[in-house]
C-alpha cells in the first residue's frame, strides 16, 4: 500500500489505475482485493479533495480587459 497523503494528484491517479488492473486480473485474492478495494477508496478521496482545491481556484480567476486570467480580490 502507497503513502496516499504524499502522493501527487497524477500518481494518485496511476495508482488507481493500477488497482483496477490488479481487481480485473484473476489472481488477486478476496482479500488483497479488499485491501486494494480499501486503498482505491482512498486515493479516490484524495483525488476528490485535490480536485476540490483546483475548482475554488479556477472560480476564483477572471479575465482582465486584456484578455489574461488574474486573481479576483476578495
Amino acid at each position: 500500500m502507497v503513502e496516499n497523503k504524499k502522493l501527487k494528484f497524477e500518481e494518485a491517479v496511476t495508482r488507481l489505475e493500477e488497482i483496477v488492473q490488479q481487481l480485473e486480473g484473476e489472481t488477486v485474492s478476496l482479500e488483497e482485493s479488499l485491501k486494494l478495494f480499501e486503498e482505491g477508496m482512498n486515493l479516490t478521496k484524495l483525488c476528490r479533495e485535490e480536485l476540490t482545491v483546483a475548482e475554488s481556484t479556477i472560480k476564483k480567476l477572471s479575465r482582465n480587459s486584456e484578455g489574461e486570467l488574474e486573481a479576483i480580490k476578495e
